[in-house]
């Protein structure tokens, strides 16, 4: 099969970030991000068009400030449960954290949707970048990011033993000679690591897909380094085309320096896609998008995010941007850092900051149907992207990628016209993971 763009999809709900109006839209349902059946017709509709995935992301701490999505939304995995049993081709990747859930019952949750959806199971590894979530589990501070990322190799790796505790052939179920499991197929992981001791045996067997796919997102050097090391799928930021190149070389980089096949890592850029019957017309909706969303309240407080939730309303909003460069340091450092960097380099003010992290930047995804595919091709063969994860307003946007778009890119040869599997791995084109007792066995007898 020739290398082909794949698409995912990522439900909005009311509104994440940057999208604080949104839940005012008379197309978007006021409860949304609460109802089964919002994210049920999403994925529908994403499998109808041939997507690869529905992508859930998800956090464990808010305030009365946070975007209106995360208010009020679904646990990823139990949502997605439910979602698998209204499609038959489509991924189901589910959000996380590897700083607060242990491996095992992560190993299990996740073994379960990848059984309930016959092997369409995804697994987006997270280190929690709100700091306040600490203390949600009893711990006064967030974990510092050595620590954090430390922690998500192993926790990654742990489920990974897990998901081998039997072997594809570890249950006959022979009725004449009573026999259910074949105990020599079953293996304890007995793992004793920096961060977690567990025994194992995972009370799971593997799918068809053998293991759920591991994505992960992460820009900061221990992001990327995990990427590399153990992602099947990372989620990119995108930003310029420049950026977006840098990005996708280095993870390919990295993956191969850590004796891994480049392609078997799946880099997914972000696109908000915004079509028109016209460029104008497509460009005039941005701008008005822009305006609704653009509120400073909201972008005040967004900004604090990236600083643990800080409530930066306490300073004076047109003094210099204050310290905070301690804030930083366990909550999004790397995001965070460039906000400190520009901020000195530049002389700006705390407001002259809070209005730059929801300024108006255009998408490069924005036009007529031809104008939105012939971008997507352009940054497909510049080498920026192996997926773009999409993410619309609502479904008359969505409606109008699928109708416009899709054909498009399908008529040239970018895009599937049919599903190549049913499971997730088989559509993002890569390998069943043999298990390991299976394969070390095997060496033995040869």
């Amino acid at each position: 099969m020739s290398r082909r763009i794949h698409l995912a999809l990522h439900p909005y709900g009311v509104g994440g970030p940057g999208q604080h109006g949104l839940w005012k839209d008379p197309l978007v349902a006021k409860n949304a991000s609460i109802d089964v059946n919002y994210y049920i017709e999403q994925a529908k509709a994403a499998e109808h068009a041939l997507f690869d995935a529905l992508f859930v992301v998800d956090s464990q701490f808010i305030n009365w400030t946070y975007p209106s999505h995360y208010l009020n939304r679904l646990e990823p995995l139990t949502l997605l449960s439910a979602v698998a049993t209204h499609t038959k081709h489509l991924g189901l990747v589910g959000t996380a954290s590897s700083t607060y859930n242990s491996p095992f019952n992560l190993a299990r949750r996740f073994a379960s949707l990848d059984h309930i959806s016959a092997g369409r199971a995804g697994w987006n590894v997270v280190t929690s970048f709100d700091t306040g979530t600490s203390r949600n589990y009893g711990l006064d501070e967030h974990l510092d990011y050595t620590t954090r990322y430390g922690r998500a190799l192993e926790s990654v790796q742990v489920a990974q033993g897990l998901w081998d505790s039997y072997e594809d052939d570890a249950f006959p179920a022979d009725v004449e000679r009573g026999v259910f499991l074949d105990p020599s197929r079953l293996h304890a992981l007995d793992h004793a690591g920096e961060h977690f001791k567990v025994a194992g045996p995972l009370n799971i067997s593997r799918s068809s897909q053998g293991q759920p796919v591991i994505f992960q997102a992460g820009v900061s050097e221990e992001g990327r380094d995990l990427a590399a090391r153990v992602a099947e799928g990372i989620y990119a930021p995108g930003g310029t085309l420049e950026s977006a190149q840098e990005y996708y070389a280095d993870i390919k980089k990295r993956t191969a320096a850590y004796g891994r096949d480049p392609e078997h890592i799946k880099v997914f850029i972000h696109g908000g896609p915004i079509v028109g019957a016209t460029d104008e017309e497509a460009r005039r909706r941005e701008r008005e998008i822009f305006e609704e969303d653009n509120d400073f309240a909201s972008n005040l407080a967004l900004l604090g995010r990236s600083f643990g939730a800080y409530d930066f309303s306490v300073h004076d909003l047109d003094a210099p941007f204050p310290d905070v460069a301690h804030l930083a340091e366990k909550g999004g450092r790397t995001g965070a850092g460039k906000i400190i960097e520009r901020a000195k380099a530049e002389g700006l003010t705390l407001r002259q900051v809070a209005e730059s992290v929801n300024a108006f930047r255009r998408s490069p995804f924005v036009g007529a149907p031809e104008t939105v595919a012939d971008t997507i091709e352009k940054w497909y063969d510049a080498g920026t992207l192996d997926g773009i994860n999409l993410a619309f307003r609502n479904n008359d946007d969505l409606g109008r990628f699928v109708d416009g778009v899709v054909p498009l890119l399908q008529k040239r040869g970018l895009f599937r016209t049919e599903y190549e599997a049913d499971t997730l791995r088989g559509n993002l084109g890569l390998p069943v993971p043999e298990n390991r007792h299976t394969v070390a066995r095997r060496s033995v007898n040869d």
